[in-house]
């Protein structure tokens, strides 16, 4: 793999967790925070679990080749 394969791996991943986390902070707080808010906010804490697992799993990759 790559170092470009690697970085677009990554940015695919920060924006499906982004809409992933959107779309769950709408589902659960929608109706109490208000959908902009739920929306913003899930879309900005959905990445923080993502991203340190898909580092680790290009690492991890990267080795076994």
């Amino acid at each position: 793999m790559d170092l470009l394969t690697a970085i677009e791996l990554l940015i695919l991943s920060a924006v499906l967790a982004a809409a992933g986390g959107a779309v769950t902070g709408l589902k659960i707080g929608g109706e109490f925070l208000g959908k902009e808010l739920a929306a913003m906010m899930g879309a900005f804490f959905g990445p923080s679990s993502v991203l340190p697992a898909v580092v680790l799993g290009i690492i991890v990759l990267a080795w076994l080749k």
